[in-house]
């Protein structure tokens, strides 16, 4: 199972990530705008995902991923449960997420540094 430290592992190394406490929530942000954040009993995990492929999401892995609560469904943000994901699907979701939010350069230039040391 996934684990906020998991998280904060990586998300910490992405280019431009802050974590905060926000009324008792784990976030991970970039400047203002939130990529990550955790329900208050670490079970679940929002990311930033487009709002457009949303349903389909949710609809291919029902017991996997779910709707974030409806104040927030006009964001770009969908929610999974950590015990469904493995630490190699948690880096997909929790990558893609932080590039939706940092300027195409700065992931462009991680992304390669990363490459590279491959």
């Amino acid at each position: 199972m996934v684990t906020v430290e998991d998280v904060r592992r990586l998300a910490l190394t992405l280019p431009r990530t802050t974590e905060h406490l926000i009324r008792d929530r784990v976030k991970f942000r970039v400047g203002q705008i939130v990529y990550v954040a955790f329900s208050r009993d670490e079970t679940t995990m929002g990311f930033a995902f487009p709002k457009e492929e949303r349903a389909a999401l949710i609809e291919a892995e029902p017991t996997k991923f779910h709707p974030p609560r409806p104040s927030d469904e006009r964001y770009n943000w969908v929610c999974v449960w950590l015990a469904a994901i493995d630490e190699d699907e948690m880096t997909e979701l929790v990558v893609e997420a932080w590039r939706m939010v940092v300027p195409k350069r700065v992931a462009a230039a991680h992304l390669d540094g990363l490459i590279g040391k491959a």
